[in-house]
């Protein structure tokens, strides 16, 4: 009894070859970047765990201030003091801002302009007046 030697066709193992190289070029592509770089997620964790006080201001004007208890990925939940709490939808959102930054920048403008009105007040040095 003799065997015969069966060998497969040469065109079907480049048909083979062909598609595994195909398959790993579309696998070393890039990848197209996230569209979630999760920053949204840190800064709410940041504020959550301070318990920072926030100024949220809504797309028609209106402005709570609280604290952020917990968020999702559609709302937050904003802890207010001597007022009921709210659960605020992120697209009803303008922005939001702490509020130590607000009264910070307003408290330095005004010893900023008490500053200037004191130097007003004082009389010239005399090393001024011996250079006039």
């Amino acid at each position: 009894m003799q065997r015969k030697l069966i060998r497969p066709n040469l065109s079907e193992v480049k048909e083979k070859m062909t598609k595994e190289a195909k398959e790993k070029e579309a696998a070393k592509k890039k990848s197209p970047p996230p569209t979630d770089t999760h920053a949204e997620n840190y800064y709410f964790l940041k504020q959550m765990n301070r318990k920072t006080l926030m100024a949220v201001v809504f797309a028609d004007g209106e402005k709570v201030e609280g604290y952020i208890e917990w968020y999702d990925r559609n709302c937050f939940k904003l802890n207010r003091d001597n007022a009921p709490n709210l659960l605020v939808y992120k697209r009803q959102v303008k922005y939001l801002y702490k509020v130590e930054q607000e009264s910070s920048s307003v408290s330095s403008a005004q010893t900023t302009e008490e500053e200037t009105a004191e130097n007003d007040d004082k009389p010239a040095s005399s090393s001024s007046k011996k250079n006039k």
